[in-house]
Order: C-alpha cells, then structure tokens, then sequence
C-alpha cells in the first residue's frame, strides 16, 4: 500500500510567509508611522539573515541535488526559484510601502531629503559636517579590469560609482566606496526649521560631495548607485584539536565575512555596463542571485530611525508592571522560599532578574552560582552581575554557547571578560548546542542546601528583555531544581547522563514525553474525556512531530496553535488535520514564549520550553520544559495562550491559502490585540 505524503508547507516558503507579515505591519495604516518605517528595518533584517542562512544552505545542497531532495523532500533548484519570485515581489511592495510612508512623513512636517532637494543652506551644512565628520571614512577603490576585484563585506553597503567626464564621453572608470555606517550614523539630521524636522541618510550626503572625494581625477560626472552583498553565513569549524572550540570559533567568524556570496541587491536605476562589471567581479549568476531594488539599502538601520520627539507617530510607552510582593521583600529568595512566581517580559522588568543575582552576589550564605547563556547584552548586566558574585567569593560556573549565530563575538568577549574574573566558563556539549535558559543559586540554610532555579523561555539578555516577549519560572521547588542540577552536571562533564520525571529534556526524553503527553489526549478522545492540546511556539517543522499532530487530529484531539515563524503543519485538511487551527501574531513586541497545555483528561499539564518543535531542538540540542505545578500559575499561561487564540487584530491564518490573511472578526466582535490586553491583565493582577 503506497502512503500518502503528508500534506506540509516548505520551510523556507513558510518563513518568507512569517516576513510577509512583517511586511504587513508596515503597510498597516494603524501602526503608529516611525514605527512603521521601524518594521520596514525589522523585514530587512530578517531578509538579510534568511539569505545568510537558509539560502546559503540550499546553495550548498545544489552540489548533490538528488541526495538533498531525499533529504529534504523539495528540488532545491525549484525552492530557490520560488525564493527569488517571492523576493522579486516582496521588493516592490516594500519600495511602494516606503515611498507611502515617506509621503506621510511630510505631512507630518518630516523631511527625508536626498542630495537633489537641498537648499543651499543645507547644502552648505552638509559639505562642512562631511569634511569634518564623513570624509576621513569614505575610502574610494577604483576597479581595474586587470586587477583583483576588491573583497566586500557582507551586510556592508557600498555604491557602485560611474565616473565620466562631460567633455570626453567615451572616458569612464567604475569605483567602489564603502558606507561607512560603522563609523557615522545612517541618519544625519539637519537643522529644524520651526516645527518642520529634516533628515538626511548617509548615502545621499555622500552622493552630495562625490565630486569633492574624486577632486583629483579628472572627471566631472559621478553617478552613485547602492549596492549589497549578502554572504554565506555558515561557520565551518574544522576539526584541529590544536585549537581550542574558542580559537575555532574565533576563527569561523573572521572566515564568515569572506563567505560564498550568496546575494547581491542593487538599485536599479544602474547603468547594465557598470552592474555587469560588478556581477562578473563577484563571480555571481545574474540570473539566480541577483535581485533589483530601490535606491537605498540595508534597511535594517530604519530600526533605529530618530522619534524626533514625535510621540503620537511612536508606539504609546508600555511602562513595565511592577510587581508589589517582589518590590516589597527584603531578598527574592524569601519570595521564592514561600512559592513558585513568574514573570512576563517585556510586561515585568528583567531588573528584578538582575536584582536576583545581585543579592545572591552579595548574600554571604549563597555558595554557587550555576547559568547556561545562549545570548547576552553587549553592556551585560547579568554578566556584570556574576563577575560580582566571583570577586565575592562565590563558585559561579557559566555554560557559554559559543554558536549562538551571529552573536558569537559578543559570547567569544564575555566568556573571556569572565574567565578573567574567575568564573568557571564551559563551552557546551560536542555536537549540541546548549540553548536552554537556567539560572541554579545554591545557598546554605541552616544545615541544608536550598537550591533557587530561574528557567526562561528567552535569553537573559536586559536587550531582548524590552522587546521580546519570554516567561520566566523562578522556583524552589526541590522536584524541579534537582533535575535541573542534573542537567547542570551532564552540561559539565559531558558524560554523566540522568533520567529525568519531571523536565523534558532534549535530546534525552523530550521528544518521546512529548508524544506520550500526545497519545494520553488521543486516548481520552477516544474515551469521551477532555482532549486538547493548546501551544504557543515559534516555529513548528519536525516532520515527526506534525505526523504526531495528524494523528491526534484524526483521533479527534481539539488543537490550537500559534506559531510566530515558520510552520510546515498545513491545518484544516480533510481527514488529516481538521480540528487543527494555526495563528501567527506580529505586533510591537516579538512573540518568543513556548508555552504547551495538555488537557490531560481534566487535570491539566502545562510546560514552558526554551525548544521550538524542530528537529534541531528536539534531538540536537540541549533544551529543557518545565513543567508547572502551580495552579495559579498554570491559569496564569493559559491566559497568556488564551489572549494570543483570542487576538483578532493582529493574529493571522497561518497555512491558510498561503496569503497571510487575518483572522476574521465575528460581526459586532470588540477588538482584542493580545498584547495590549496582556498588559492590561498583569496591571490589573497587581492591583488587586
């Protein structure tokens, strides 16, 4: 009997869904306008690392073509087709989107000017600030046919540059300079006139004095087009045993700029003989790789474009709820001696997780110090925090990820910062990355050890904390923390492996908990109990895992999900997946919590997991799910899951045709944006 193929959507398709909705939010007429601009920064982002990684990967695999379709069920050849076709599209509607916006802006009394509109004021402005804060950066390489063509830097923007003189026609020569937005900030503002603010990019005050950086060549004509690179992003560790993982590591990122070029962006106003010579130089398939665009690039920097003190075009504050109990006890210990408390970033203040390991940093009776770090702050307070704790005499061990992608330099820095202090840093696991968050404080009470664990779904990162939305469980309970002290030995000595009852643990027991949890719903569905499965994730694409959601479906198991990225489960198929319903939530703040809620025949089971279900966190990386026991605080998750099934302004169908749609509101249905009203509900608790 042949199977029948399950029914699923690409990765890499669905993920360029996810950024469609990014894009959404941009166009999205209610968004307050900066922060519309903002999103703009935000999709080009998540462009740019998504060509680094996903795209660099199916290059890779086009080397074995057929062995990569067994392994990945999709003709590479055809996915990067479709990629580019998608692309193609998403870059139209971007550069309409940000004409739109630019458009509204002056409405506004806000000017983003370039090099043409200038008044001679502000022209006689911007050639002094050049010669005194740009031109000693702007360093011009002529190309030569003969010669090497220059190395760019990925994610850096360079223009193109023409050079021609208006007496001798036939006389030109092809330029590079780099932007250097490394040195200079990519929005130069201009003096106010009254109420009215102008802005100028970089780019353009460079095109303004082009004839000032080539004074000395004898051409009169300059023509500056952007264009970027976009590199493979993979690090390729070799295997010296010489070196060691962080000289290894170290050494991959410096090989990351001079990866395999994996896209070029350019404007495409550019004359074809001067993007012909770059396309050769570069060794790139015009065809495949290179995609036309809009007179700017790396949009990313619109993240951090000015408010201008404009407060009704930025989102309204949402000032961190304070939590009355905590504010009020002498140490958080004695909070978390008495019962389990959770706290919702960005709604509660991650200073309260810093204040935690400040006093256990000063507190004589605390002994040791245990923490895994996938990603920290650049100026890291928790790490400034432990470095405290060391020079006070405390045993701190910090379990680094090193391969944490793109933060490894900052990860490379502090691990040294704290090995200089003393502190006892571990590299992971060979072959896993660590990615579960856990923070484990030993103190001595009396003639016991108390052990205080704080388990996130996030990074402790104060960065991520303001913007991504992660739960954090802060316990002593004894079932909870002994197990995660044995995940804590394993992460030490690499060798020593446990069972475990009440975490998941991968790659040990989380992926098969996680199915046994599945099959008691199928079972109580077939028995007539209450059988659900409600979860909030950010990606969901393990083949295994969507066969298993089919399944419970079939048995007839209600299950509702909400999936921030990417999502290969295609919901509402007949006979396959008709009592499953897929959201996806973009709004101001990034939706990062894993929280999973299991009917459980009426008493129900509620974990929160630093794992997405894919198969990399599943069976090749070190992750944990904690389990819950706290009624309250169970109600408390399932509210939170609760409010983002609920959304009807923000949620969309995910799978669901394929076009992002939103969810329908119900005729005289109130508005619910889950965010919004999450905030509303941590207010009200504290109020209470």
């Amino acid at each position: 009997m042949v199977q029948k193929k399950l029914p699923l959507v690409n990765r890499e398709l669905s993920w360029l869904a996810f950024n469609g909705r990014v894009l959404q939010e941009a166009e999205d007429s209610s968004v307050p306008l900066i922060e519309r601009l903002r999103f703009l920064g935000i999709f080009s982002n998540n462009l740019d690392e998504f060509f680094r990684v996903r795209v660099a990967t199916l290059r890779r695999l086009l080397v074995v073509e057929k062995g990569a379709r067994k392994f990945m069920g999709d003709n590479p050849r055809k996915i990067l087709e479709k990629i580019q076709r998608i692309n193609i599209d998403y870059q139209k509607n971007f550069d309409t989107v940000f004409q739109n916006i630019i458009d509204l802006l002056k409405k506004e009394n806000i000017h983003l000017l370039n090099e043409t509109q200038l008044s001679p004021g502000q022209i006689e402005y911007l050639t002094s600030y050049f010669d005194d804060h740009i031109s000693e950066f702007v360093a011009p390489v002529i190309l030569k046919r003969n010669n090497k063509f220059p190395e760019l830097i990925d994610q850096s923007i360079y223009f193109a540059v023409k050079l021609t003189n208006s007496q001798k026609p036939n006389v030109k020569e092809f330029a590079l300079i780099e932007i250097p937005t490394r040195f200079v900030s990519r929005f130069i503002l201009l003096p106010n006139q009254g109420d009215t603010n102008f802005i100028i990019l970089l780019d353009d005050v460079i095109r303004l004095c082009l004839s000032e950086v080539f004074k000395i060549l004898p051409y009169d004509r300059f023509e500056a087009y952007t264009v970027k690179i976009t590199r493979d992003a993979e690090l390729d560790v070799d295997n010296d045993i010489s070196e060691s993982l962080l000289e290894k590591i170290s050494k991959g990122v410096k090989n990351r700029k001079r990866g395999q070029p994996v896209r070029l962006v350019y404007d495409e106003q550019i004359p074809s003989d001067l993007l012909k010579f770059i396309v050769k130089g570069l060794n790139l398939d015009e065809d495949d790789y290179v995609i036309p665009g809009g007179r700017y690039h790396n949009f990313k920097d619109f993240i951090r474009f000015p408010s201008l003190g404009r407060k009704h075009l930025v989102n309204s504050p949402l000032e961190p709820v304070s939590v009355k109990e905590l504010d009020e006890a002498t140490r958080i210990m004695d909070v978390m001696s008495d019962h389990d408390f959770m706290l919702h970033y960005p709604f509660h203040n991650f200073q309260y997780y810093i204040r935690l390991l400040r006093e256990a940093a000063l507190d004589p009776a605390v002994k040791s110090i245990y923490i895994t770090l996938y990603r920290v702050a650049t100026e890291s307070r928790v790490v400034h925090a432990l470095i405290n704790a060391a020079h006070n005499g405390k045993r701190v061990t910090a379990i680094v990820e090193l391969q944490a992608r793109f933060d490894e330099n900052a990860n490379i820095y502090w691990s040294k910062q704290m090995q200089e202090a003393g502190i006892k840093v571990i590299f992971g696991v060979p072959g896993l990355k660590v990615h579960s968050k856990m923070t484990l404080i030993t103190r001595q009470e009396k003639k016991r050890v108390q052990m205080y664990a704080v388990v996130s779904t996030g990074n402790f990162h104060e960065g991520n904390a303001n913007v991504y939305t992660d739960v954090n469980l802060f316990t002593a309970d004894l079932r909870i923390n002994s197990e995660i002290k044995k995940v804590l030995i394993f992460l030490e000595t690499n060798y020593k492996t446990f069972s475990y009852k009440h975490l998941l643990v991968a790659p040990f027991n989380m992926r098969r908990r996680l199915y046994s949890l599945i099959d008691t719903e199928i079972e109580n569905a077939g028995k007539g109990l209450p059988a659900y499965l409600y979860a909030k994730i950010n990606n969901l694409v393990d083949e295994e895992m969507i066969k298993k959601l089919y399944q419970a479906s079939r048995a007839g198991v209600k299950i509702k999900l909400v999936v921030r990225g990417t999502c290969a489960l295609v919901p509402g198929v007949k006979g396959v997946s008709d009592s499953i319903e897929v959201y996806g939530i973009v709004d101001r703040f990034l939706e990062h919590s894993r929280i999973f809620i299991f009917a459980n025949g009426g008493d129900e089971v509620c974990y929160i997991s630093s794992a997405d279900w894919m198969t990399r966190n599943l069976d090749y990386r070190v992750e944990v799910a904690t389990p819950i026991y706290s009624k309250p605080l169970i109600e408390e998750m399932k509210t939170v899951v609760d409010y983002a099934l609920r959304d009807n302004v923000k949620a969309r169908l995910v799978n669901h045709g394929g076009c992002n749609e939103f969810k329908p509101r119900k005729e005289n249905e109130p508005e619910f944006r889950s965010q919004i009203e999450l905030y509303r509900y941590y207010q009200t608790k504290e109020q209470k």
